[in-house]
């Protein structure tokens, strides 16, 4: 085990502190069930610690007085220290949270690092005030005035973030720095199964000398969370996870008024046309269901497939889904790893048992690798003639599982597609762009790609969802200004 990976202290207030009762939890390895570290575990009084120093900093510390540039200056440098960590930014996520070494990558260091580095920038460029157009206005006696006005943008407060278990590093870096950014201080919580990349960061904005009580990580379970979420010195709630927890925390939030962002659950849809590249479509879908493992909110878990291709579809689809390879991601040539842990595996079996009650036809997988004694794995599984109303259709599995759907008309893709709670993701895969676009257009979702998209998130597209997926975005200048208020300041312009 790594010695580097063992923690014992929080970050709080610019310093390592031990927890109340100096209690620590093992950190387990999903591929091995091997530990690989150990992290804390907050209590209560941990977390008063560090939100008393996140409220300090705010009220009377420079962070929210910088100048944008100062700012951007300090949050490069963040950066920068990060990026000198970006090889055990990958070790740290393949060995605690499950993906491939190459998916890893992708995510934490090639996707997460621009990000952070462009939040780092905005903060010296995005405008903190704007001129509203001029009015003239009556004034007593029948004169009139010209009234002048300025929308500014100052930081919200004190923020908690609460991060899950499937892409930690990332969604810690997409929730701290914009954040940071819009000039809030933070207190960080990761999920427990998956704390160590929390440290990493923590470790980085020491180095960078971000002045004490700016970011604080404070690490533990439900106690640490909904004292998070009720806490008057609370400003703001950003959190990531379930929209059952999601509703919880809107509950909790609401008996102080915080203002919350939450990006939650989705049953997204694949839609293929009967004009689709059925290589290229299914190239896609084998990509999305071994990504993560499936636990991804935003990945396309029901695919629905014009009647006249879907049977070439799903024997193209299962037959592709046998070269997929199961195992350590961390060893060479691993394509596919495990769900984060045993009470995972046992959710997705539970699905699966709903889904052949419910009478769809299971073509491919439904159970876990008879070859792999160990680790939380489960065999990428795909369902045909599914109904979208059926519990596994309409219910967010997160794991690899897949509804394939018939339909005759793209009226009734568009409508099926919308026939959900949720409204995060999707896509659509066609030859004739145009109707696509049309289509999108149509489609209740936060976002869509047609034919793949640009292949990944970039950090000036805002992120987030309709309905059940949950409130606000993140990623772009929607990203910052969800961490902000806006205030107008009216005056006699002459």
């Amino acid at each position: 085990m790594p010695s580097n990976w063992q923690h014992s202290e929080l970050f709080i207030d610019g310093a390592w502190r031990r927890t109340a009762r100096e209690r620590t939890e093992t950190v387990i390895n999903p591929a091995t069930e091997e530990p690989v570290g150990s992290a804390p575990v907050g209590e209560e009084p941990d977390v008063s610690l560090a939100l008393a120093a996140a409220r300090r900093a705010f009220d009377e510390g420079p962070w929210p007085r910088l100048s944008g540039a100062d700012r951007s200056l300090l949050l490069g440098r963040f950066h920068d220290a990060l990026v000198a960590r970006a090889e055990e930014i990958v070790a740290v996520s393949v060995a605690e949270s499950g993906p491939t070494r190459p998916v890893a990558r992708f995510m934490h260091v090639n996707t997460a690092l621009p990000v952070a580095r462009y939040y780092a920038d905005l903060a010296a460029s995005a405008p903190r005030s704007e001129s509203l157009p001029h009015s003239v206005l009556p004034a007593p006696g029948g004169a009139s005035l010209l009234a002048g006005q300025v929308k500014a943008y100052d930081a919200v407060g004190v923020v908690s973030a609460i991060t899950p278990f499937n892409v930690p590093f990332f969604m810690n870096v997409v929730k701290v720095f914009p954040a940071l950014a819009a000039g809030n201080t933070v207190v960080l919580k990761p999920s427990p199964f998956t704390p160590l990349s929390a440290f990493l960061l923590a470790e980085a904005a020491a180095e960078a000398e971000l002045p004490p009580g700016v970011l604080n990580l404070v690490t533990g379970g439900n106690e640490v969370g909904t004292a998070l979420t009720t806490d008057p010195r609370v400003d703001l709630v950003t959190f990531t996870g379930s929209d059952a927890v999601g509703a919880k925390i809107m509950a909790q939030a609401a008996s102080t008024l915080k203002r919350v962002t939450l990006e939650l659950g989705g049953k997204s849809a694949l839609i293929v046309r009967e004009d689709a590249d059925l290589a290229a479509a299914i190239g896609s879908a084998v990509g999305g269901i071994s990504t993560f493992s499936g636990q991804a909110c935003a990945l396309a878990t029901r695919h629905l497939v014009h009647n006249s291709v879907r049977e070439q579809y799903v024997a193209g689809f299962t037959e592709a889904l046998k070269r997929l390879t199961l195992g350590d991601p961390a060893e060479d040539g691993v394509t596919m790893g495990p769900l984060i842990h045993a009470a995972q595996r046992e959710r997705v079996e539970r699905y699966v048992r709903a889904g052949l009650d419910g009478g769809a036809e299971l073509v491919a997988g439904g159970g876990r690798p008879a070859h792999l004694e160990r680790g939380f794995f489960f065999e990428p599984t795909v369902f045909d003639n599914v109904d979208n109303r059926s519990v596994i259709a309409q219910e967010e599995i997160f794991g690899p599982v897949i509804c394939v759907i018939g339909f005759d008309s793209d009226d009734e893709a568009v409508s099926l597609a919308n026939d959900s709670a949720y409204g995060l993701g999707g896509g659509i895969l066609s030859r004739d762009t145009g109707r696509a676009f049309e289509m999108a257009r149509r489609v209740r979702t936060g976002q869509i790609s047609i034919n793949g998209g640009v292949g990944g998130l970039t950090p000036v597209a805002p992120f987030g969802g309709y309905g059940r997926s949950g409130i606000g975005r993140e990623l772009g200048i929607e990203g910052l200004r969800e961490y902000q208020e806006t205030k107008v300041i009216s005056f006699k312009a002459g």
